[in-house]
C-alpha cells in the first residue's frame, strides 16, 4: 500500500465474512432441547451481532445466562462450524487487502475460539484474529492493529469504527439494508463483498489528505 493508504483492514465476522445462522440455528436448537427451555431459534438468528449473552437474556433468567452461554460455547463446535459456510466475496476481499500491501485482520464479537475455528475450516487466514468484543469495545484492537477501515454488517460494526477513528465500510448481508445501513452513518454501503476489492482499488487510488 502507498503510504497515504491504510495498513490495516478490520473484517467483522457474522454476516460480514461468514454466514453463520445455519450453525448458530441448530445450536440454540440443541441448546433449547438439552434444557427444556423454548428458544425461538428462527428468531434469534435474524439479530445476529451483538454478544451472545444479549440474545440469551430473551430466553433464561439473569442468574443462568453465564452458564447457559459457557453450555453453549462448549456444543458449538461440533455442531456450528462445518454447517457455516463462507459469504460470497469473503475469500476476495482478504486477498485484495494482501495484495495492496496490507494486513487483514478480524475483530468480532464471536467466542475467540470459535471464530478460529470456522476461519480455519473455510480456509480465510487472516494476520490476527481477536473476539469477545462488540461496538465500541472492538476500538481497542482497531486502534492496537493500526486499522484505518472496518468492514462490517451491522450498527455496532458502525460504532466501532466511529470510535476507532476508521473508516466504516458495510455490506448489506446481514439484519441492516443497504439503505438503513446509510441511514445509520455508514461511511461507505456495499451489496456484499463481492464488491469490495474494486472499491478497496479505488480507494487506495483516491488522492487523500
Amino acid at each position: 500500500m502507498n503510504p497515504m493508504a491504510p495498513t490495516t483492514v478490520g473484517f467483522d465476522l457474522d454476516m460480514t465474512l461468514i454466514d453463520s445462522r445455519p450453525g448458530i440455528h441448530a445450536c440454540y436448537k440443541a441448546l433449547s432441547e438439552r434444557t427444556g427451555t423454548h428458544i425461538d431459534a428462527d428468531l434469534a438468528i435474524t439479530r445476529l451481532g451483538p454478544p451472545l449473552a444479549d440474545e440469551l437474556i430473551n430466553w433464561f433468567p439473569a442468574e443462568q445466562v453465564a452458564a447457559m452461554a459457557d453450555l453453549y460455547r462448549e456444543m458449538y463446535p461440533a455442531m456450528a462450524i462445518t454447517a457455516t459456510p463462507a459469504l460470497p466475496g469473503a475469500r476476495e476481499a482478504i486477498t485484495a487487502v494482501r495484495e495492496a500491501g496490507g494486513r487483514a485482520i478480524v475483530v468480532t464479537a464471536k467466542y475467540e475460539p470459535n471464530a478460529k475455528l470456522h476461519l480455519a475450516h473455510l480456509g480465510i487466514e487472516p494476520d490476527a484474529v481477536v473476539g469477545d468484543l462488540w461496538a465500541e469495545q472492538k476500538a481497542d484492537a482497531l486502534r492496537e492493529h493500526a486499522a484505518s477501515v472496518y468492514v462490517g454488517d451491522h450498527q455496532g460494526d458502525i460504532r466501532a469504527a466511529r470510535a476507532a477513528d476508521a473508516l466504516s465500510v458495510t455490506v448489506a448481508t446481514g439484519p441492516y439494508s443497504a439503505v438503513e445501513l446509510g441511514e445509520l452513518g455508514a461511511d461507505v454501503v456495499l451489496t456484499d463483498l463481492t464488491k469490495f476489492p474494486d472499491w478497496l482499488s479505488g480507494y487506495l487510488a483516491a488522492p487523500r489528505a
